[in-house]
Order: structure tokens, then sequence, then C-alpha cells
């Protein structure tokens, strides 16, 4: 991640924010559950990443948190809660790291490749998926990092940006977002709603997938209409037992990491989370990741963790709520004032 002074930092801080965003100090008592919750899991996820952040207050306010005994009273005293709202509604969803099996090489069960980007493809927009897929133009080049059973499940892979593949010797490989081919983003399922196919509330990942595995042709053909492609690196890094890596290139953790947009929530900053629906939540997570669609003041994504139960437990989320940035005290105050 690119760094920047702090001065072009607050600048541009101060022309997105503030321009479209209103905040206001909230007291402990406002965050509902704050007392019930497990404030020491938080802390250690809150670590984590804390060390890298180099902006404002954050290094003083993080060197202290090696010298705290009781997680709670360590937020309480060096942060302050602060709502940060603007024109968007509040919006929880869930995303997960597929684990999928695979091969490192290609055999008759596993045909569908992840490759890496290629070192000629030019900056800005490439060639659109159909055109990667249909012309060859990766093929033999050894950009391959491992080879997939089904195309679908490649297809949302390359939607969630990261995940872990169980090799056929038992071992692990874990896969990160090695770059695109600069092709906007277009839904499948609102394709698949548009021909008439499914009611919109019939469509998720699932209903997807079991229309692409049974109809191959017109299948392959839905797929093309997203244009976007993501190629992967391989992770070496991160042992299998830790979690992907964020935004923060450091691992996130189910349940306690979400994505965030940047341009309101401080990444690395603890923030309390009061997501309602079927399966309410009241839980200090840490701003530790991003994502394209993840745009608003009051816009999260809830990272579930790895594997096909994280996946069903994210997919079913789609929730109001708000969520509250916790700031070092005086970068609150200035938030508060209209001063930072």
């Amino acid at each position: 991640m690119m760094r920047i002074g702090l001065g072009v930092f607050l600048a541009a801080l101060i022309m997105s924010v503030q321009a479209s965003a209103e905040t206001k100090l909230l007291d402990w008592a406002d965050l509902h559950g704050w007392h019930s919750d497990d404030h020491a899991e938080a802390f250690d996820v809150f670590l984590q990443t804390c060390r890298d952040m180099k902006e404002g207050d954050w290094p003083a306010v993080c060197a202290m948190a090696s010298k705290q005994s009781d997680p709670r009273q360590y937020f309480e005293a060096f942060f302050r809660p602060v709502l940060i709202t603007d024109e968007t509604e509040p919006l929880f969803t869930g995303y997960y790291e597929p684990e999928l099996v695979g091969s490192r090489f290609q055999t008759a069960k596993y045909r569908y490749p992840l490759y890496r980007r290629p070192d000629d493809a030019p900056a800005g927009q490439w060639l659109s998926r159909r055109e990667i897929e249909t012309s060859g133009v990766l093929e033999d080049r050894g950009l391959e990092i491992a080879w997939l059973e089904s195309p679908v499940e490649k297809f949302f892979l390359q939607i969630q940006g990261s995940g872990r593949i169980k090799l056929t010797d038992g071992s692990h490989l874990r896969v990160g977002y090695g770059g695109k081919n600069g092709h906007p983003y277009r839904s499948v399922g609102k394709e698949l709603v548009r021909r008439g196919i499914f009611e919109e509330h019939q469509v998720s990942a699932q209903v997807i997938r079991s229309w692409v595995d049974d109809n191959p042709d017109a299948g392959a053909e839905l797929l093309h209409h997203n244009p976007s492609y993501v190629f992967f690196r391989e992770v070496t890094q991160v042992p299998a037992d830790k979690g992907p890596l964020g935004a923060m290139n450091r691992s996130i953790t189910g349940g306690r990491s979400i994505a965030v947009d940047p341009e309101y929530v401080p990444l690395g900053a603890p923030v309390w989370v009061e997501k309602d629906g079927k399966t309410p939540i009241r839980r200090l997570m840490v701003a530790q990741d991003t994502g394209s669609a993840v745009k608003g003041a009051q816009r999260a994504d809830i990272f579930y963790g790895t594997g096909k139960d994280a996946g069903r437990k994210a997919g079913r989320i789609r929730d109001g709520g708000r969520m509250v940035v916790l700031l070092p005290i005086q970068e609150a105050l200035a938030r508060v004032d209209g001063t930072l």
C-alpha cells in the first residue's frame, strides 16, 4: 500500500469525507451490548494490524496497547465512539474465503486454470473474460497456479478475490488477488433475472452454481456476461490455519474483521458493529479489509471465515443496523468539531 504525507492525507480526508458525511460523538452507554462483548478477542485482532498504522495519534495509541491488561478499559481510556453517516442507507453483507479442491497439474478432472497476471498485460483495460477464455492467449505460458474442477467455482473464486485450495496430495495452497483486466464487474445474477429465468428473490450464489452446472453451454455463456477477469498470486506467507490477507496485508479473522470504505473509516480502526436481521450481531470488530462494492460511511462486509459453512452464513447476510468507529480521543473530537 502506498503511503502519503500526513498533510496530503488530512486534506484528502477533509474534501472527501466532510463534504458528504456527518459525525456524532457517542457515549459508551450508547453502544448496545458493549458490556457483554469479548473485548479480549477483539483486542487480539486489533493488535495484529495496529502497529502498521502510522498516521496521526494511532502510533501512540497502539504503543500503549502492549501495556494494557484489561482490553475493555484500554478501549474506553484511549478511544471515543464516533457515528459517521452519509446519504446511503446502512448495509451489512458477508463474505468468506472459499475452500476448493484442486490440483497443481491439469488432469481430466481438473481442467480450469487459475492464472497469474502476464507481465505483458497492459495497464488499464485489456481483453474481456470472453476473449481471455476463448482465445487461448494465456495458455502454454507457465502462468497456471492451480487447476479447478468447475468453471463456476473459478468464477466465484474470482469474485471473492482469494481462497484456499486443498490439493490432491492433501496439502493446501492459498491464492490471493493478483490483478484484473480492467473491465467493470457485471452481475450474472441480474442477468438471469433479466432473461426471465429466475425472479430476483430466487437468485443466490448456490442457485447460480446449480444452474451453470446443469446448463454447461448456456452456463459458460452466462459467465462471459461478466467481462471482468481476476488474476491470482500464490500466497506463501500465511499459514494454512490462518485467515487470508486483507487490505492491510495481514491475516483477517472470521467474525472479527470487516471490510469498510477507507474514505470514511481508517483501516485498522476498531468498529462497533450493531447488525440487525435474523442473526443480530453486537460485537467489536476491526476494519482490516476493503471491497469494490463496499462504499459509504455505513457500509461494511463482515468476514465469516473459510470454507462452505462460512460461505453459507455469509451468503445469508444482507441487513441494516449501524456501525460506530472508535477513534483516538483527539482525532474523534477533531472529526466531530469539523477540524479534521
